[in-house]
């Protein structure tokens, strides 16, 4: 049943006779989906619904109106592309032209953050209701009493139906996101991936907390049984919501969280897992949830007949995704809310099999780290990628932060000074040779190095220093013997057939750190220079 709401459209200068439904549940959001012809329902109940040809971000798509608001505190560049207010004035007529044609609308008012100090009012409008239940599932859902005196401080307005004209919007192509940080305005057109919304969110707060002196932050994050918190840092693909959906640990949330005085909060209610071969054995949590009433699964392959799935089929997309709300994992925070840190993993899937699996690292190389925000592409999950290939991004999320690096990076380092945070490196990727010759990390493996690492096992072991890296790395770690491991993995060149292979390998990936680090050399500090890797 719609809500009434507290601000009008009209308050909002948007004129339309369409039939609105306000801020519905779960189960209503659903039946209009499947009432619409918008996805189907698979055996045990969540929705499964196809996003076209947009089967992730349209990054090159992504614009931010260069302003007098934004001139000068927006990260110009390859990264936050501009549109000119020009171009974003008629986009926005030609948007609100479409809203006024649209016979139905779904809007959900939601908070972005789940810490009150530091959250922000957020208004979607939706023409598809299957996009109003995935924001409302992955944002922070008010209470019916907080939805009486709601007012937006930050709309978006998703039409995948709307084609832009890059000749009078000043976009690329018929895709486009526009961000306006003065109008607090985001348009989305063109493209049926839901993900641009929630990202659209963490964008916006990464422009705002810093300003707050809040560290925004795309990372997981989760509580041990001593109350002491961990976040993890990592790309797509490096295990960030795998790591933190551990039974024996409290999560907090799967991917954006912000590091205040007092705490560590999510901005989000819900989680968006990556369903690819996903498996009941390996990530026994996050499978529970595609086997639940409300879950959302994008792209997966189902059964026409049997509404079975299968993660394994990746013909209409490697990015199939799964949203569900957060109470979906057990062992969850009430609040969305945790302890500030006591570590800080960064997460990296290194597909030359040059990391080691673990290295503990100071506060300054961890700042490094963070602004290089290494991982890599494997063969074949790109058209002409054939060997690894390196990808940086910095601060582990680049697409989303409108600021410099060194913004992030320099709050980092104090958060982690002041709080004596402990911080570590895992690589989640390749051991005994790069992709193709050497093999995954096993998962067994990396839980047990990290769960040594959280439980403060590693504290009184023996550590080597990297000769091309610096860091610490553990020479044994009984956790590994416990798990039938061989301590053999702890020292990547060991494991390689041919060591000259590995020492060539990592002179290469080294000087792809520094390459990449020359643009934040005038940015930090000298002993955050100094903690450069070199090859040997």
């Amino acid at each position: 049943m719609s809500t009434t709401l507290n601000v009008p459209l009209s308050a909002q200068g948007i004129a339309t006779d369409a039939t609105l439904f306000t801020n519905l549940g779960t189960a209503s959001l659903v039946e209009h989906a499947l009432g619409n012809g918008e996805g189907r329902l698979a055996a045990h109940g969540p929705l499964v619904v196809e996003t076209g040809k947009h089967t992730g971000r349209s990054a090159n798509d992504k614009f931010i109106v260069r302003d007098d608001t934004t001139e000068d505190t927006v990260w110009w560049g390859k990264v936050n592309k501009s549109m000119t207010a020009d171009h974003f004035a008629n986009l926005k007529a030609d948007f609100m032209t479409a809203l006024a044609a649209k016979d139905r609308l779904y809007v959900a008012d939601l908070f972005g953050g789940s810490q009150a100090e530091h959250r922000v009012n957020v208004r979607v409008i939706n023409e598809l209701a299957w996009h109003n239940l995935f924001i409302r599932t992955l944002l922070v859902r008010p209470e019916v009493s907080e939805l009486a005196d709601f007012a937006p401080e930050y709309t978006i307005i998703d039409l995948p139906s709307f084609k832009a004209d890059p000749q009078r919007h000043g976009c690329r192509s018929e895709t486009v996101i526009a961000v306006n940080l003065t109008e607090k305005l985001i348009l989305i057109g063109g493209t049926k991936y839901a993900g641009e919304m929630k990202k659209s969110v963490f964008g916006i707060l990464n422009y705002l907390l810093p300003e707050k002196g809040v560290m925004p932050m795309h990372c997981s994050a989760n509580v041990g049984a001593d109350g002491k918190t961990a976040v993890f840092f990592g790309l797509s693909g490096t295990g960030k919501t795998t790591l933190s959906a551990d039974a024996s640990r409290t999560l907090i949330g799967d991917d954006e969280h912000g590091w205040s005085d007092e705490t560590v909060f999510n901005f989000e209610g819900g989680c968006y897992a990556k369903m690819i071969r996903l498996s009941e054995e390996a990530e026994p949590e996050i499978y529970a949830t595609t086997r639940k009433f409300g879950t959302v699964l994008e792209n997966v392959v189902m059964d026409a007949d049997t509404r079975e799935l299968d993660f394994d089929d990746n013909s209409l997309a490697e990015n199939s995704r799964g949203a569900y709300p957060i109470e979906s994992i057990p062992n969850t925070s009430e609040h969305n809310l945790g302890p500030v840190p006591a570590n800080v993993i960064m997460l990296t899937a290194d597909a030359f099999g040059v990391l080691p699996p673990i290295a503990r690292l100071t506060p300054e190389q961890a700042m490094y780290h963070f602004l290089s925000g290494y991982t890599a592409k494997v063969a074949g999950t790109e058209i002409g990628v054939t060997e690894p290939e390196a990808t940086f991004s910095t601060c582990f999320g680049a697409p989303f932060m409108p600021r410099h690096p060194s913004v992030y990076g320099n709050l980092l380092k104090k958060r982690i000074a002041e709080g004596k945070v402990q911080c570590w490196l895992l690589n989640t990727g390749w051991t005994g040779g790069k992709y193709g010759e050497g093999h995954r990390m096993p998962i067994k493996a990396t839980r047990a190095l990290l769960n040594a690492a959280l439980d403060g096992d590693l504290d009184t072991v023996t550590y080597r220093k990297d000769a091309n890296f610096g860091f610490e790395v553990p020479v044994h770690v009984p956790a590994l013997d416990a798990k039938g491991i061989d301590q053999t993995i702890l020292d990547p060149r060991s494991t390689w057939s041919d060591g000259n292979a590995y020492d060539q390998t990592a002179e290469k990936l080294v000087q792809l750190f520094v390459d990449n680090f020359a643009e934040f050399e005038a940015h930090v500090d000298a002993d955050v220079r100094e903690a450069a890797p070199t090859a040997v």
